[in-house]
């Protein structure tokens, strides 16, 4: 076997491996960043017989955020009516910059969890009808009278290896709707068209 064949069959599996390691790698960094950053917003500290040495927990903080989450869930859920909700946001809607942070905030997350996501309905939209250009994009608004206008729609278009994208009003006619899970789609948008489901 001549060197440049081993060299070939080593970068060969040098490319076997680094398609394995690399999104694993990049999950667990990932959620390793996002845990690391949930327990550090409460971290309690255990006094010790050392007095420079405290000891600390990992996972305490993140337990006590979800856990914390959850109760409150459950308490504006079931224990006290949806009225104390609209009193709190009634009183935020009156505070000029903290309203825009807290209901824009708001609306991003109600996007994606609980009973009003946005994402949900994936479409193709004609971006130029000359070229037949087309973008994939998820309507996240289908009535758009408060702004004057009838015959558009909300189509937000993620960006790809991003986490970004751009929000277009575009005419009815010109979206096509996608009988396709969110997940499929938003896989197949960020992944810039490489990921793509055998079964789509």
């Amino acid at each position: 076997m001549s060197g440049r064949s081993i060299l070939s069959r080593l970068f060969s599996y040098f490319i076997r491996g680094l398609l394995f390691v690399a999104p694993l790698g990049f999950t667990f960094f990932i959620l390793l960043g996002a845990f690391d950053f949930v327990d550090n917003l409460i971290r309690i500290r255990i006094p010790t017989s050392d007095p420079n040495r405290d000891l600390f927990i990992p996972g305490l903080g993140s337990l006590i955020v979800v856990s914390g989450t959850m109760l409150i869930g459950f308490v504006f859920s079931v224990l006290l009516p949806q009225t104390l909700q609209n009193i709190i946001e009634n009183a935020i809607s009156h505070l000029p910059l903290v309203r825009i942070f807290y209901f824009a905030f708001k609306d991003l997350i109600s996007a994606f969890v609980g009973d009003k996501r946005k994402f949900n309905q994936g479409a193709i939209v004609l971006i130029n009808k000359e070229a037949q250009v087309y973008k994939i994009g998820f309507i996240t608004q289908n009535d758009l009278s408060n702004l004057g206008v009838s015959d558009l729609v909300a189509v937000y278009f993620p960006h790809s290896y991003a986490f970004s994208g751009n929000l277009v009003l575009v005419p009815r006619e010109n979206v096509q709707m996608l009988d396709l899970p969110s997940a499929e789609i938003m896989k197949l948008i960020v992944s810039g068209g490489v990921s793509v489901n055998e079964k789509m």
